[in-house]
Formats: C-alpha cells, structure tokens, sequence
C-alpha cells in the first residue's frame, strides 16, 4: 500500500537534499580565509582587553574615598602656605645702604667661599626639611594611579574563544536556502508529489511549511535530509488534524443512531457497509439495513446476501419504489425493535445526476441521518477529492472511509481528502473479508509513505 508514493517520495527528497548541499557549498567558498579569521580574532582580542582596562579604570574612579582626596588637598595647601613664609622672610632682609661707611665695611661680612656656600645650602635645607620633600613628594601623588594598570593585557575569557570559533564553525557547517533557490529545488519533489495524486492545494501548503523550516535559516549540513523529512513529516501529519469521530462510542449516546451511505457509482458502498455492520456486531451493537438503492439492477439482492451471512434484519421494497420511504420504514422498525443502529445504503450517483442528486437529498430529509459517511475508491486519486468537494457542498458529509486502500500505490488521495473537506477518515478497506476494515491511523499512513520509523 503507497509503495510508489514511497519510492517516488524518498528519491525526490534525496535529490532536494543533494541539491541543497551543492548550494551548501556555494556559501562555504565566500567564507574568509584562515589569515582573515586569525586578523579578525587579533582584532576582538585587542578590542575587548581595552574595554576591559576602560571599565576597571572607571570602577576605581567611582571606588576612590572623599577621605584620600581630601587629604591630598589639606598637603597641597600647606605646601602654598610654607611657600608663602619664605618668601616673607627673604622679603624682610635689611637692605643695602647707599654709601657704607669705614665702620660698616669693617662690620660688613666676609664674602662666603665657594663651600661655606653649600654648607649654608645645606643648613637651610635641615631647617626646612618638609618644605622641600612635600615638594618632591607632590608630582608623584598627582600621577594617575591608573596608568600602572595599562602595563598588563588581560586574556579574553576561554567562553569568548570559544563563540568566536563558534561562529566560524557554523560558518563552514550549516546551510542557508535563499528562497529564490528554494523554488528551484522543490520542483523535483512537487514533481512527484503531482504524480502521486496529491491535490494542488495540499502541495501548495506541504512546500509553505518547508520553506519556513529552511529559508534564511542555518542549518547543519550533516542534518539536512533529516531536517527535511521531519518538515515533511510534519506537515503530512497536519493534513489530518481534523475532529476524529469515535464510531463506537457515538452509537451508544442515541437509539437508534442512523448511518446514511453515499457515493459514486461502483465505489464500495455495499460491501463497505457489510464491513461495517461485522464491526458493529463484534462491539455487541444491534443493527438494521435498509435497502434504499432501488436504481440498480441486483443491488438488493447483493445486500440481501451479506445480510443473511451476518445475521441481520434488511428492510427492502421492490425495484423502483420510493428510496425515502424504505428509509422510513427502517427507521421505524429500528425504534419498534429498539434496535441500536440503522444502516442506509443509498444507490450510487455522480453530482451532475440531477435526479438522483434530488432523491439522495429526499432520503436524508426523511431519515434525518445522525452521521452522512462518504464510500470512495483510493485508487481515484484527485478524482476522489473532487468527488468529495461536490458532495459535501450539495449534500453536507461528516466522515470518509477509503475503499480498496490496499491496492492503491500512489496514496494521494489518502494523504488529501481528509485535509481539502476538513471531514476524518474513519476507515480504511484494506481487503475484500469482513474483517478487512482498519481504522485509520495517521501514523500508519506515515510509515506506510517513508517518513516514519
């Protein structure tokens, strides 16, 4: 079952996948060179140390205590008064007369030598000894204590080595799609999807949610075909996120609960039906038919059939009599009986059949069907989604059950139906015994189709 679909699938992904990795490669040859990187590496190195010395340099701006920058100015003030007490006493030196007279000259001062001079210098110099050492002292307090800090260059910690070698390495490892690209890479697999009778519309929503897992995206190029099989994956399994039905459990909350069956012509109403009614009974469900297909020619007699070997009441008029009145008859036979469930097998008829179209409306009218079930062949492919977009648009569906799903290869109906009507797929008839009825299961559906283990 689905396995063209699966060999087309996988061999289209592998194509996407190989292509997106030439294109992968593209991108790894405008990637810098080693010199580059090394010159980029030095230049954040150098950068970040320096911003590291700014920082520290403005912490200890905003550390340093009121106390020291008081003090600092208590001694820059005392060192201007002493200043200004010197230069008071060599002010009050007595001047110099015009004329010095014998006495004075006699009295006048030996002129000093040479080191009577530096001895004097000297003395001066003990007499004022904080005068001269504060002076000394003050230039050095009024250096930056900051400048010492600039001498040492810190290492950038091990994690910034590590995001810069980061950066290069997704660099060399990871892909981006540009979309244009994209386009041109997802024909191959649009191509097979086509081929494999998946509707339009479902193509069209499979390629919007790959394209936003891996336009302008990085991606590691070893990952890729899994990226892209889980994007699939995932999206194939949206199709089916439509309200499920749970058959069983409905018939047991209204007595008695009315099926109706429609479909084309030759679809696997009857036989469908049949199934159904095996399954009923296995959940201990009471059941009724009614033979409301007086069109065709032996149609009641095939139902009649499987009736009799299962073991159930029909209700049948003769060819040509009114469908909604056999309908009717059922139904009330059922509520008589109290019996659980009403089965309707309606003739076949396509949309445009106007009359038919007209008597089908008639039977739903009288009956009042609790659940309207679409019968359709798997094999049809679009024409299948078609057929269920008419029917539901003049007629109103609840649930689908795919015929024949065992000999269908392709599973594009399969995968559209459920996603184009917004109506679950109840059932899959996957053989031509009773038993051969599965219920649906999307993750069956996954597997059978190559994106699932």
């Amino acid at each position: 079952m689905f396995g063209f679909l699966k060999k087309k699938l996988k061999e289209a992904i592998g194509r996407f996948s190989k292509k997106a990795e030439e294109e992968a490669e593209e991108i790894i040859e405008e990637k810098p060179k080693k010199q580059d990187i090394k010159e980029i590496k030095k230049k954040e190195v150098e950068e970040k140390t320096l911003e590291k010395i700014k920082d520290k340099k403005e912490e200890k701006r905003e550390i340093k205590p009121k106390e020291q920058v008081k003090e600092k100015k208590t001694k820059k003030k005392e060192i201007k008064e002493k200043a200004e007490e010197k230069k008071e006493i060599v002010e009050k030196e007595p001047e110099i007369k015009e004329k010095p007279t014998e006495e004075d000259k006699k009295q006048e001062p030996k002129k000093e030598s040479f080191f009577s001079k530096i001895f004097k210098k000297k003395k001066k110099e003990e007499e004022f000894p904080e005068k001269e050492t504060e002076i000394k002292k003050e230039p050095a307090e009024e250096e930056p204590e900051e400048v010492k800090e600039e001498q040492p260059e810190e290492e950038p910690e091990e994690d910034e080595k590590k995001s810069l070698f980061g950066k290069i390495s997704d660099a060399f490892t990871k892909v981006s799609l540009s979309e244009q690209k994209f386009d041109e890479l997802f024909w191959d697999l649009e191509l097979a999807l086509l081929e494999n009778n998946v509707a339009v519309e479902v193509i069209e929503k499979i390629k919007n949610d790959l394209k936003n897992d891996l336009v302008e995206k990085k991606i590691n190029r070893k990952n890729l075909n899994n990226k892209i099989i889980e994007s699939l994956k995932n999206s194939i399994e949206d199709l089916f996120n439509t309200e499920k039905i749970d058959l069983i459990k409905k018939i047991r909350q209204n007595k008695p609960y009315i099926i109706a069956f429609i479909g084309v012509n030759g679809s696997g109403k009857t036989t469908t039906l049949a199934k159904l009614i095996h399954l009923l009974k296995k959940n201990k469900a009471s059941v009724v038919v009614g033979a409301c297909d007086t069109f065709r020619a032996a149609a009641i007699q095939q139902l009649e059939e499987h009736t009799n070997k299962l073991g159930v009441k029909l209700i049948k008029h003769d060819y040509g009599a009114d469908p909604a009145a056999v309908a009717y008859d059922t139904v009330e036979h059922a509520k008589a009986k109290n019996i659980d469930v009403v089965l309707l097998d309606t003739a076949g008829r396509l949309h445009s059949n106007k009359n038919l179209m007209d008597e089908l409306r008639k039977i739903i009218k009288v009956a009042n069907p609790d659940l309207n079930i679409f019968i359709g062949e798997s094999i049809a492919g679009n024409d299948l989604v078609e057929q269920v977009k008419l029917f539901n648009m003049e007629i109103g569906i609840d649930a689908i059950i795919l015929a024949k799903a065992d000999i269908d290869e392709k599973g594009g109906a399969a995968i559209s139906v459920s996603y184009i009507t917004n109506k679950p797929i109840l059932f899959m008839g996957t053989g031509q015994e009773y038993d051969d009825l599965e219920e649906f299961s999307k993750e069956k559906i996954l597997k059978q189709i190559g994106l699932s283990a």
